[in-house]
C-alpha cells in the first residue's frame, strides 16, 4: 500500500502529531508513504529525517498553483491512496485530482478531527463530494458528518493514537523551576491552541474560584493563537497575573506537561482531544468538559472527571476537589494509563487506518452519478 499524506499547516498541534504518527507507523509496517507539508512548517521540520518529503506551500483553499504542484506529484508517484489531513489539504487534493488526468485515480481519504459542521457552500459540496472515505477521530465526529449529509458508508471511526514509548522517554521538567513559579505550588496545566473552541476563558474564570480556595495553585496554559491578547486582558481583569501563566508555544510541551499535578481541558467543542492521550499515558488525573468526542476518551469517575461545557463553576469545583485529594488523583491517573495502553496505542490507530484503506481498494471506484451526494 502506497499512501501520500497532505497537511498544509505551519503550526504544530495535535493534528500534525497524528499525521506524523500515521506516516511513521505505516512505514514501520513496511508500507511506502510520502508526506506533503508546508516548507516552513513545524511538521516538515520534525519529519525531516527518514521520510519522503515534498514541500508545497498552500495559501488557501483556492490555491491553484499549489494544486497544480500536487497534481504533478500524484502523476509522478502514483500513490494508491492520498490522504488529506486538514481543510486546506482537502481542497488541494480535490483540485489536484481534477487537474491531473490521473489514471488510475488514487483513492481520496480525509482525516476529520474537528466536530465542526461542513459548510454548505457550493465549493465545500464539491470538494467533499470527491472524498471516498472520511476517517473520523471520534464517533461524535462521524455522527455529525452523517447528519450533515455525508453517506454513512463513506465514514468510519479511527480514534487518534499515541506513541507510548515516546511519552515514556520524554524527560520530566520541573515546572516550578522552569517557569519561575513558587516551589511546591500545585500546577493545573492545559495544552491547547488559544482559539475559541478550546474554551480558555472558562478555564481562566474557573481559576479565579480555584485560587480563592487554594491560594497557592498555579495554572499553566501552553499554546499560542488568536485569543492571546483577549486572554491576557481577562487574566489582568481578574487579578490573576500571579496565578495564571500563558506559556506560549513550547516544543518541549510534553516534558512540561509531565510536571503538572492535574490536567484541565475546557473545550466548548472538541473532535477528540488527542492531548488527553498524553495526559493519560503520563498517568495524570484529568478534569475535562463533555465536549464532542472527549467522553469517548475520558470515562467519568474512572479515568478522569467530566463537567458540562461553559460551566466554570463545575470546572473549578472538580479542580479544587482533586487538588485536595492526591490519592484520588493517583487512582484516576493509574486507570487512565491502563485505558490508553489498551485502547489508544498508535499501533491500533495505524491498523485501523490500513483496514480502511484495504476496504477502499477492494471496492469499485464510484464516479459521477454513481457517487452519493454530500451535503444537501
Amino acid at each position: 500500500m502506497f499512501s501520500l499524506h497532505v497537511d498544509t499547516a505551519r503550526t504544530w498541534r495535535g493534528g500534525q502529531n497524528q499525521v506524523l504518527l500515521t506516516v511513521l507507523g505505516l512505514r514501520a509496517q513496511g508500507h511506502r508513504t510520502a508526506l506533503v507539508a508546508h516548507p516552513g512548517g513545524e511538521l516538515r521540520r520534525r519529519a525531516a529525517e527518514g521520510l519522503d518529503l515534498i514541500p508545497i506551500a498552500s495559501s488557501g483553499e483556492m490555491d491553484l498553483r499549489a494544486a497544480w504542484q500536487l497534481s504533478r506529484v500524484l502523476r509522478s508517484l502514483g500513490p494508491t491512496v492520498v490522504q488529506a489531513h486538514d481543510a486546506h489539504a482537502v481542497a488541494m487534493v480535490a483540485l489536484a485530482r481534477s487537474l491531473g488526468r490521473l489514471d488510475p485515480l488514487p483513492r481520496f481519504v480525509v482525516s476529520r478531527r474537528v466536530d465542526f459542521h461542513i459548510r454548505r457552500n457550493a465549493f465545500s459540496r464539491w470538494k467533499y463530494g470527491q472524498v471516498d472515505m472520511f476517517l473520523c477521530a471520534s464517533d461524535a465526529i462521524r455522527t455529525m458528518l452523517v447528519a450533515d449529509g455525508v453517506p454513512a458508508e463513506r465514514t468510519t471511526t479511527v480514534h487518534d493514537g499515541i506513541d507510548l514509548d515516546h511519552v515514556a522517554a520524554a524527560p520530566r521538567l520541573d515546572v516550578q523551576a522552569e517557569l519561575w513559579l513558587p516551589s511546591g505550588a500545585p500546577i493545573v496545566g492545559n495544552v491547547a491552541a488559544l482559539v475559541p473552541h478550546k474554551g480558555h476563558r472558562y478555564l481562566i474564570k474557573a481559576a479565579a474560584e480555584v485560587v480563592r480556595q487554594v491560594p497557592d495553585a498555579r495554572f499553566v496554559i501552553v499554546g499560542e493563537g488568536e485569543l492571546e491578547s483577549a486572554l491576557r486582558k481577562q487574566i489582568k481583569d481578574l487579578h490573576l497575573a500571579r496565578h495564571v501563566l500563558l506559556a506560549g508555544f513550547r516544543p518541549d510541551a510534553l516534558s512540561l506537561q509531565k510536571g503538572f499535578d492535574l490536567f484541565a481541558m475546557s473545550s466548548v467543542t472538541e473532535g477528540m482531544g488527542s492531548v488527553l492521550l498524553d495526559a493519560m499515558a503520563i498517568g495524570q488525573a484529568i478534569v475535562a468538559t463533555r465536549a464532542g468526542g472527549i467522553p469517548e476518551v475520558v470515562i467519568h469517575d474512572q479515568t478522569g472527571v467530566l463537567v458540562p461545557t461553559r460551566d466554570a463553576q463545575a470546572l473549578a469545583a472538580s479542580i479544587v476537589t482533586l487538588l485536595g485529594d492526591p490519592a484520588r488523583r493517583a487512582e484516576l491517573g493509574a486507570a487512565a494509563r491502563e485505558r490508553v495502553q489498551a485502547s489508544f496505542s498508535v499501533e491500533r490507530m495505524v491498523q485501523a487506518t490500513l483496514d480502511a484503506y484495504a476496504r477502499l481498494v477492494d471496492t469499485p471506484l464510484a464516479t459521477g452519478t454513481d457517487r452519493p451526494a454530500v451535503v444537501g
